[in-house]
C-alpha cells in the first residue's frame, strides 16, 4: 500500500494505492514519529539530532507596532481623493475595493495592499486620463506602505509551509547521475511533469498516480541493472532523432572537426558487450534517399575514434535509387549499420559524413543558408534521420565503469563463502549510498528493509546481485523519491522555526544544482556547522563554482526566460526560407551563454539587459548581420549594434513572442510584463475574435490591425498596456532578423506607457526598465524565490523580496547577492509547523 500525505493549509490530501512489480511492495504510511528521549541535562547537542527549537521572532529595536497616525491619516487623504471613485463598493473597479480606513491597519489586508503597490510600480493606479496627484507623492505613498508591511512582517514572520516535495523528472535524472555516474533518459522513465507559476518544480502540482509509482518502481530496477553491471540485463535500443530542418550540409558544433552534419550523444552501456549502431538517411516524398548524386564517406565514432566508415552514393547507387528507390534506400541503410564491441560506461557517439569537395561546391551553388531534409530533394549531401543503439549482445562482463567504482567501494574478504563478511561489506556500500540518496545520515531502522532486499537478492544469485537489489530497494523509496521534511518534537503550530542543518543542505543542493548534495555539504550539515553564516557562505561560493550550478542555466533561465519553449518554435518556411535547425540551437545557446556568463562572473543581473557582448557562431551572426564571424564554434563577440544589446535583441526571445507568419505585438507585451516587470496579464475573454488576413481595403500594417482591435471596449484595458511594449520590438521579424519598413511603409515603433511615458523602439524600451531597476531585479528575485521554494509567491513573502532588492543594490545587484539574499531568508531557512489535524511525516515500510 502506498499512502503519500501532501501537506496544504487547513487540509491534507492523502492518496491511497497499491503497488506491486516484481515481488517488491512498498508502503508510505503516514504516521506521527514517536517523540525523541530528552537529553540529560548539561549536556551538550549538536548535529542532526540536536533539537530544533522554534527561533522567537525578532522585532528590529526602531520599528514600531503600529503605523504612525498622522502618517496614516496623509495617506487615507490620498486614497479618498483618488482612488476611492472607482475602487469602491459600487463601481469596483479592477475588482478590486479600498476603503481608507483600512490603511490604519495595513497588515491585516496584507495580500490586498500588497496588490495595491504592484499596480503603482507599474503605473497603472491611477490611469491615465483621470486626476493623478505628482508622481512623488505616488511614490511616497507606495513606499509608506511597503514600510508598513515590511514592519508587520518583522515582527510576525511567516516563512510558510512547503508541501511535500516530489522530485521532478529532471531532479530525478541528475540524482541518478550524481549517485551512480549513470546518464539517464529521464523521458523515457518518468511522464512530464506540470507547471505551475512557470516551474516544473513547483510542489502544489507535483502530484502522484498509481501509474507514476509504477513508473518509479520500473525505472528503480532498470537503473540498478545498469549501475551495477547486471550481466544478464535485457537488450534494449534507445532512438536520436535529428530535427528535421537541421541543415546538415555544414560542420554541426560539437562535432569532430572534419565532419559535414550528423549529430553527437552521450549514451551509457551498461556492461561490456557488442551494441549494434544503426544510421537511417531522411528520403524524399518518393522513397528516395536524398543525397546520392556524389560519393560521400558515412562515419561512426566513440569517443572521437572512428569505428566504423563507408563509402555511400556516387553513380552506381544514384542509378539504382531511380530504378528501384525503396530497396536501394534499404540497401544503403544497411551499409551503414555496424555492430561494434563498447566496454561498459558512458562514452561520446557521433555520426557524421567526412567532407568531400565535390559536394561541398555544389552546396555553395544554393539560394538559400537552409539545407535540410524536408525540401524534399533528392540532390545535395545526404541527412541523417536518426541513430538507434541497441544492446548489449554477446556480454563479455560488467565491466570497469565509473558507476561499478562508486558502488562498490569495498570487496568482501573471505570470498563466496563468507556470508558475514559479504554483508558487512554490502551494508557498507549501501548504508553510504542511501545517506545521499535520502540526504541526511541513516539510522538502523532506515537500513533494515534495504538490507532485507540485499538478503534476498544474494540468496538468489550472488553478492553483487544483493546490492543491486539493495539498491533497486532504495531508489523505490520514498525517502529518495519525495524531499521530506519534518517538524520537531515540541514544535509550536503558526510559530516558525528554522529548519535542520541536512534539510537546509537538501534545499541548497536543489535549488542551486537541481539535485541531491553532495559529501562535503553533507558531512558539514551532519555536523552541525551549515548555520553558521560563514561557513553557509563558503558553501554556497562553492556550489555555485561547480559545473552542476549550470542547473540554473537550464533549469531556471530555461523557464524564467521560455528559452525551453524555442525548440518548438517553427516559422512559415515560405516566408522564412533560411530559418532551420542550425539557427534555433543557436537562439538557445545564445541567451543560456549570456546567463551563464552572468552567474560565472557575478557580474551585474542588469546585464541580461544591456550587456555588450554576446555569444554567436557563423550561422547566427550572418542571421544578425554581424561580420568576420566563421565557424561552427560559438565564441563571445561586441555588439556595436544598440538594438542587440542585451535578451531583448535575442532571436531566441524574440521567436518564441511570435507567431509562425508574423510578430505578435501582444504576445512581446506580455513577455516583458510578466517576466521583467513582474505583471501578471490575465488571459483574454473567450469571445475575442482573432485577427483577419488584410483584405484590400482592410488596414495593411499590423499595427493598423491591432488599433482595430484595441477599439473593442473589452479588448482595450489590456492591449493599452502590453501593445506599447510590443510594438518596440517591431524592428525585428518574427525570427528576430532586423527590418524597417512592413508592407510597403516604414515600421513605427513609436507609443505611450501605461504610466504616460513615451518611447520609440527597443532601445528607449531598455532605458524606461533600466530607469527603475528595482523592478527588474524584483521580478528576477520573485522567479529565483519561486524556484527556490518549490512553491508559489504569497503577500506574505513581498517583504522579503523587498529586502532581497535592497540588499542587492547594495552590492550592485550581482547575481550572487540574489542567491545569498535568497539563501538567508526566512522562508528558505525557516517554516511553520502546521496544526495537529494538518501535518503527517512519512514513515515507511516494506514487505514482500
Amino acid at each position: 500500500m502506498v499512502e503519500v500525505s501532501r501537506y496544504r493549509r487547513g487540509r491534507t490530501a492523502r492518496l491511497l494505492t497499491a503497488v506491486s512489480a516484481g515481488g517488491l511492495v512498498l508502503a508510505f504510511a503516514v504516521t506521527t514519529p514517536a517523540a525523541r528521549p530528552a537529553m540529560p541535562a548539561g549536556r551538550q547537542v549538536t548535529g542532526p539530532q540536536a533539537p530544533r527549537t522554534a527561533v522567537p521572532p525578532t522585532v528590529p529595536a526602531t520599528a514600531s507596532q503600529a503605523p504612525q497616525g498622522a502618517a496614516a491619516a496623509g495617506q487615507q487623504a490620498l486614497v479618498t481623493q483618488y482612488c476611492v471613485t472607482c475602487h469602491n463598493d459600487r463601481v469596483k473597479s479592477g475588482n478590486l475595493v479600498l476603503d481608507p480606513k483600512d490603511l490604519t491597519h495595513v497588515a491585516a489586508q496584507a495580500e490586498l495592499w500588497e496588490l495595491v503597490i504592484r499596480k503603482l510600480n507599474a503605473g497603472l493606479m491611477p490611469p491615465q486620463g483621470v486626476p493623478r496627484p505628482p508622481d512623488e507623492t505616488l511614490r511616497g505613498f507606495r513606499m509608506w506602505l511597503g514600510d508598513e508591511l515590511d514592519r508587520a512582517a518583522a515582527a510576525s514572520p511567516n516563512p510558510g509551509r512547503p508541501m511535500l516535495h516530489r522530485l521532478n523528472r529532471t531532479e530525478y535524472a541528475n540524482a541518478i547521475g550524481d549517485l551512480f555516474h549513470v546518464d539517464v533518459d529521464a523521458a523515457a522513465l518518468l511522464p512530464p511533469d506540470d507547471s505551475a507559476f512557470g516551474f516544473d518544480n513547483v510542489s502544489d502540482v507535483l502530484g502522484v498516480s498509481p501509474s507514476l509509482q509504477e513508473r518509479y518502481l520500473t525505472a528503480a530496477g532498470r537503473i540498478a541493472a545498469m549501475a551495477v553491471g547486471d550481466v544478464g540485463i535485457r537488450p534494449g535500443s534507445t532512438t536520436f532523432r535529428v530535427p528535421q530542418d537541421l541543415s546538415q550540409n555544414q560542420h554541426v558544433d560539437g562535432m569532430p572537426l572534419g565532419t559535414i552534419g550528423g549529430m553527437r550523444t552521450r549514451h551509457f552501456f551498461p556492461v561490456d558487450g557488442e551494441y549494434d549502431f544503426q544510421t537511417k538517411l531522411y528520403r524524399t516524398n518518393l522513397n528516395i534517399v536524398r543525397g546520392l548524386e556524389y560519393p560521400s564517406e558515412f562515419e561512426v565514432a566513440i569517443d572521437g575514434k572512428p569505428v566504423h566508415r563507408v563509402t555511400i552514393g556516387g553513380a552506381d547507387d544514384l542509378a539504382a535509387m531511380f530504378e528501384k528507390p525503396t530497396d536501394t534506400g534499404d540497401a544503403v541503410d544497411a551499409r551503414m549499420r555496424v555492430k561494434v564491441a563498447v566496454p561498459a560506461g558512458t562514452h561520446d557517439v557521433s555520426v557524421s559524413f567526412v567532407g568531400n569537395l565535390p559536394v561541398m561546391d555544389a552546396q555553395r551553388l544554393q539560394l538559400f543558408l537552409r539545407s535540410s531534409a524536408d525540401n524534399f530533394d533528392w540532390s545535395g549531401r545526404p541527412h541523417i534521420q536518426t541513430v538507434t543503439i541497441t544492446g548489449p549482445f554477446a556480454v563479455t562482463g560488467p565491466g570497469d565503469s565509473a558507476s561499478r567504482r562508486e558502488i562498490f567501494t569495498c570487496t568482501p574478504k573471505g570470498g563466496r563463502t563468507d556470508r558475514a563478511a559479504e554483508t558487512a561489506c554490502a551494508k557498507q556500500i549501501l548504508s553510504r549510498l542511501a545517506s545521499r540518496a535520502y540526504r541526511r545520515p541513516i539510522g538502523d531502522g532506515e537500513m533494515r528493509p534495504i538490507m532485507q532486499f540485499y538478503t534476498e537478492g544474494r540468496d538468489r544469485g550472488s553478492f553483487e546481485a544483493g546490492v543491486q537489489r539493495g539498491i533497486e530497494r532504495m531508489l523505490a523509496s520514498p525517502l529518495f523519491i519525495f524531499r521530506v521534511e519534518q517538524d520537531p518534537p515540541g514544535a509550536v503550530p503558526g510559530r516558525p522555526y528554522r529548519i535542520s542543518d541536512v534539510e537546509l543542505a537538501s534545499r541548497l543542493s536543489f535549488f542551486l544544482w537541481s539535485s541531491i548534495p553532495d559529501e562535503e555539504l553533507l558531512q558539514v550539515a551532519s555536523r552541525g556547522r551549515l548555520r553558521d553564516e560563514a561557513v553557509l557562505t563558503q558553501q554556497v561560493t562553492r556550489m555555485l563554482a561547480d559545473t552542476r550550478a549550470d542547473a540554473l542555466v537550464s533549469n531556471f533561465a530555461g523557464q524564467w526566460l521560455q528559452l525551453r519553449n524555442v525548440r518548438s518554435v517553427q516559422p512559415n518556411s515560405d516566408m522564412f526560407p533560411d530559418f532551420d535547425d542550425n539557427l534555433r540551437r543557436g537562439f538557445r545557446r545564445e541567451t543560456e551563454m549570456l546567463f551563464a556568463s552572468i552567474v560565472r562572473e557575478n557580474r551585474s543581473v542588469l546585464d541580461l539587459l544591456t550587456a555588450d557582448y554576446t555569444f554567436v557562431n557563423e550561422r547566427l551572426a550572418r542571421h544578425y548581420g554581424m561580420p568576420n564571424v566563421y565557424g561552427s564554434h560559438y565564441r563571445r563577440v561586441k555588439v556595436t549594434d544598440e538594438a542587440r544589446r542585451g535578451i531583448l535583441g535575442h532571436g531566441s526571445i524574440l521567436a518564441v513572442t511570435s507567431h509562425a507568419e508574423r510578430t505578435s505585438p501582444v504576445l512581446r507585451g506580455k513577455w516583458v510584463l510578466e517576466n521583467l516587470l513582474g505583471q501578471p496579464v490575465p488571459p483574454p475573454p473567450e469571445d475575442v475574435p482573432q485577427l483577419t488576413a488584410p483584405s484590400q481595403d482592410a488596414p495593411k500594417t499590423l499595427r493598423q490591425q491591432m488599433e482595430l482591435h484595441r477599439a473593442t471596449p473589452v479588448c482595450a484595458s489590456c492591449h493599452k498596456v502590453m501593445d506599447p511594449i510590443g510594438f518596440a520590438f517591431e524592428n525585428f521579424d518574427a525570427v528576430g532578423a532586423w527590418r524597417t519598413r512592413e508592407a510597403g511603409g516604414p515600421i513605427d515603433t513609436s507609443g505611450q506607457l501605461a504610466d504616460g511615458t513615451k518611447i520609440d523602439g527597443i532601445s528607449d524600451l531598455r532605458k524606461t526598465i533600466l530607469a527603475r531597476p528595482e523592478l527588474f531585479v524584483g521580478t528576477m528575485a520573485e522567479k529565483l524565490l519561486i524556484y527556490a521554494l518549490g512553491r508559489g509567491v504569497e503577500a506574505t513573502d513581498r517583504p522579503v523580496l523587498r529586502q532581497i532588492v535592497r540588499d542587492a543594490e547594495r552590492d550592485g545587484y550581482r547575481f550572487s547577492s540574489l542567491v545569498f539574499s535568497i539563501v538567508r531568508s526566512a522562508p528558505f531557512q525557516m517554516r511553520v509547523p502546521a496544526a495537529p489535524d494538518d501535518k503527517a511525516p512519512v514513515k515507511q515500510t516494506a514487505a514482500r
